[in-house]
């Protein structure tokens, strides 16, 4: 039984492993970033011909309004995990800006806002 060269035919487009795009790693070396953190370009792919494309690609992806890291990763066909890798390069070389979302615990509590509701409802 002779097996093919090639298991994909000419369609599937070019072929690259995901630890090639990350050159590696796993996992972010110093930014860790949250799925609901919003990411906002300062720069554009022309400011830095060294980009990857699918750095590229995600710096176009938050131009001009700030983009969820789960979005960006469903927009770039790429895994969360890749994306967080290319994006915490990109934090560090200053092409974008990240939002994190406020923690649970330093958001105000439930009586809180019931206290407040009520407020507003006697005015």
């Amino acid at each position: 039984m002779n097996a093919p060269d090639h298991w994909f035919d000419d369609e599937a487009g070019p072929m690259v492993r995901l630890f090639a795009l990350t050159q590696g790693r796993a996992k972010p070396q110093h930014t860790s970033l949250d799925v609901i953190a919003l990411v906002a370009a300062r720069t554009t792919p022309e400011h830095d011909l060294t980009l990857t494309p699918e750095q590229a690609g995600i710096l176009d992806l938050c131009r001009g309004h700030p983009t969820p890291v789960a979005e960006i990763s469903a927009r770039s066909d790429l895994p969360l995990s890749v994306v967080r890798v290319l994006l915490a390069d990109l934090v560090e070389a200053g092409h974008i800006r990240v939002e994190r979302p406020t923690p649970a615990r330093e958001l105000p509590s439930e009586n809180i806002l019931q206290e407040v509701i009520d407020g507003l409802r006697a005015l």
